[in-house]
């Protein structure tokens, strides 16, 4: 899993079943302050679905939108899976490291 897709995933169980692009967008903004393009959303939403980490979810069709219907996105019990072994890899990567400050230009 990159990490662009671990965040997406993270995003989308923070955002508690309204998870859609322009959604995922914002909270993105919110956690990390990089303004993602919807290309750099949107292509690992498409990987994570063939992978069935993520499930997408047809809308209802609004006056709003023109008739068109917005697409939601959910984690996947797979998904999930996947971001506890993630988990589970970084903290033991990062076991035993105790400062990474950069005190003294070190």
């Amino acid at each position: 899993m990159t990490r662009n897709e671990e965040i997406i995933l993270l995003t989308i169980l923070k955002l508690k079943g309204n998870a859609y692009g322009v959604n995922i967008r914002k909270q993105i903004y919110k956690d990390i302050g990089d303004k993602w393009s919807f290309a750099s959303i949107y292509q690992p939403l498409d990987n994570l679905v063939r992978k069935q980490f993520v499930r997408r979810i047809k809308g209802d069709p609004t006056a709003r939108r023109g008739g068109k219907s917005k697409f939601y996105y959910e984690v996947t019990p797979d998904g999930k899976r996947g971001l506890q072994k993630l988990k589970k890899a970084h903290e033991q990567v990062w076991s035993g490291i105790l400062d990474i400050s950069l005190e003294n230009g070190k």
